[in-house]
């Protein structure tokens, strides 16, 4: 069932992971939240992934709750828990929250491509991505509080990193919605894309084309920044820098580079 839910295509490195449930705007329900947090712990697995995609099937991202989960709280019941998962050690620890983080937690980037809704539970995925390219006439909000809720699946950790503090609460506390243009303009996305896909696609390719160990590497040092102090942080680009430094990759990129043609990366192993 959870298969069915969450759909992935791995081609020239890029996985092309997309929520699976059109008919109904992809919303979550206990197959939804098992197939992402599958999907993803799988993906941190495969070192042929250089950069992930994540979208939705049919003209939505993701609605957020299964209108089934809400008829279940009424009664105190939390249908997420449902769901099939092994136990994990990470920070995040509830069905929900794994389910958006575990796209946070993949050492390879990834760009999350945001059309049609993208509200709750929804909104909080793809804010587990590195880079969010949405449709201009797309419609996001941090819609928990009109339910009598809290974003509890990561949002109110990251939100506030993406937007600030003030504006976090703003659209925490009044689960107003906002267009794909006005996202982008409050750094809730990356920038705006007519076709969303179609240039997460193609940012993934030219990512994928880039020396793996080193997109790996830059992306921890940027997860870092901000989360560990300056002297920590100066330490880390060192490491980092002085790894690479003469390593195969790097090697190859100044070969290719001198050459005037395409590098032959190496997988991580």
């Amino acid at each position: 069932m959870a298969e069915e839910r969450v759909r992935v295509r791995v081609a020239d490195g890029v996985a092309d992971v997309r929520l699976a449930r059109p008919e109904k705007r992809n919303a979550l329900d206990p197959a939804m939240f098992e197939g992402l947090v599958t999907t993803g712990e799988q993906l941190k697995g495969d070192p042929s992934v250089r950069v992930v995609v994540l979208s939705g099937e049919g003209p939505d991202f993701c609605a957020g709750l299964d209108f089934g989960s809400f008829r279940a709280m009424s009664s105190g019941e939390r249908l997420s828990a449902a769901a099939q998962l092994p136990p994990t050690d990470g920070p995040a620890r509830a069905t929900g929250q794994r389910a958006a983080w575990v796209w946070a937690e993949l050492a390879v980037p990834v760009i999350a491509a945001i059309q049609g809704n993208a509200l709750g539970g929804g909104l909080q995925i793809a804010l587990g991505a590195d880079m969010r390219l949405v449709a201009p006439d797309a419609r996001l909000s941090v819609m928990e509080v009109k339910w009598g809720l809290v974003p509890d699946m990561t949002g109110t950790q990251v939100l506030p990193e993406l937007v600030g503090r003030d504006v976090a609460k703003e659209l925490a506390l009044t689960a107003r919605v906002v267009s794909g243009t006005e996202a982008a303009a409050l750094g809730l996305c990356t920038r705006v894309e007519p076709d969303p896909r179609e240039a997460a696609l193609t940012l993934a390719r030219e990512i994928a084309a880039r020396s793996p160990h080193a997109v790996r590497a830059t992306k921890r040092l940027l997860d870092a920044a901000g989360r560990v102090d300056l002297r920590t942080g100066f330490a880390a680009e060192q490491t980092e820098i002085g790894a690479l430094i003469g390593s195969p990759n790097q090697v190859e990129a100044v070969t290719a580079g001198f050459e005037k043609r395409d590098p032959a990366f190496t997988d991580p192993s």
